[in-house]
């Protein structure tokens, strides 16, 4: 029988066992270009492991998930770290969990604004990317590389998401 996730809010106390949340942190803000513009100074940090690995930024384009939604699959990268910035502003789900003996335990499921990031860091178990009630683009950081740099895993039961309130 499937189990039903609860939705919880993106945050980075809540998303620190699976990497980071990647938003403006006034803590880490600076002043540049003569004061004319403000960075949030590392935010993130890429990773990519291996001989003849590489940091590479791709676009991606997700279409939006139907609910009731199943999560049968999870998938980790043993090589480098991936991360997701949304660049069309419109909320998505995030979804990880924790590894337990080689395989994902009880996924948590994240609802991210518009204006919130996430770096999975290396060899954490996430689900691929869950764009909400529209097409949206998302800027990735991951590895490239030699190896094989993609495992998956597929519950025998799978976890349901019910209709995210936006």
């Amino acid at each position: 029988m499937s189990q039903l996730l609860d939705i919880l809010p993106l945050t980075k106390s809540a998303f620190a066992p699976f990497g980071d949340v990647i938003e403006a942190d006034p803590a880490t803000m600076r002043y540049i270009n003569n004061g004319t513009t403000e960075r949030f100074h590392a935010l993130a940090v890429a990773e990519a492991v291996g001989e003849g690995a590489r940091v590479i930024i791709n676009l991606f384009r997700g279409q939006p998930r139907v609910f009731p939604y199943e999560i049968g699959l999870m998938e980790r990268h043993p090589f480098g770290s991936q991360s997701f910035s949304p660049i069309s502003g419109c909320p998505y789900l995030v979804v990880a969990a924790e590894d337990e003996d080689g395989r994902p335990g009880r996924p948590l499921v994240f609802l991210a604004r518009g204006n919130q990031g996430v770096n999975y860091r290396r060899n954490v178990w996430h689900h691929p990317l869950m764009s909400l009630n529209a097409v949206s683009d998302f800027l990735v950081v991951d590895r490239e590389g030699p190896g094989d740099n993609l495992e998956e895993y597929f519950f025998e039961t799978p976890y349901i998401i019910s209709e995210p309130s936006l």
